[in-house]
């Protein structure tokens, strides 16, 4: 494993843990050669479907995609790493779990949407106005007194 921030090649696992309910390995690490200390993730990459967009396009799943769209869904949230990959690793256990060579890209969105609104409110609100291409601010309101209403319900149930 190379160091981030020295370059070197040489670095050894100072702690080891499984990251809960994900097939993940969480690893701290420290260079030989500069003492910097860093953490990386270890996962066993699956055959993963290929996603059709909304236009019918055709392309591989990417899990880095899906996770540039949640950190900026969450960007300056108070949500810690291991939630985020928690968050991740579900939709990508949905995507495994779909059983098909092919996933349509809304269900891994709706899949974002709903774990983002069981984490963190505002990031919901920000994804789900990106991704559902919010045409006025009717729509925008729309989605915001629906989110309301939900919260208000769980609330008093």
């Amino acid at each position: 494993m190379r160091c981030p921030g020295c370059r070197h090649s040489e670095t050894k696992v100072i702690d080891s843990r499984l990251v809960k309910e994900v097939n993940t390995i969480r690893r701290r690490r420290e260079c030989l050669e500069c003492g910097y200390r860093f953490t990386t993730y270890e996962r066993v990459e699956d055959s993963l479907p290929v996603v059709i967009k909304k236009d019918g396009r055709r392309e591989p799943f990417d899990r880095q995609k899906i996770r540039a769209g949640i950190e900026k869904a969450l960007e300056k949230r108070p949500v810690g790493i291991e939630a985020r990959e928690e968050l991740l690793a579900r939709v990508e256990r949905t995507v495994k779990e779909h059983g098909e060579k092919e996933i349509p890209s809304t269900i891994i969105g709706e899949k974002v949407m709903q774990e983002l609104q069981n984490l963190d409110e505002v990031a919901y609100v920000r994804f789900a106005s990106v991704y559902r291409s919010f045409k006025d601010l009717g729509e925008f309101m729309r989605e915001l007194k629906d989110l309301l209403d939900q919260r208000e319900k769980k609330d008093r149930g």
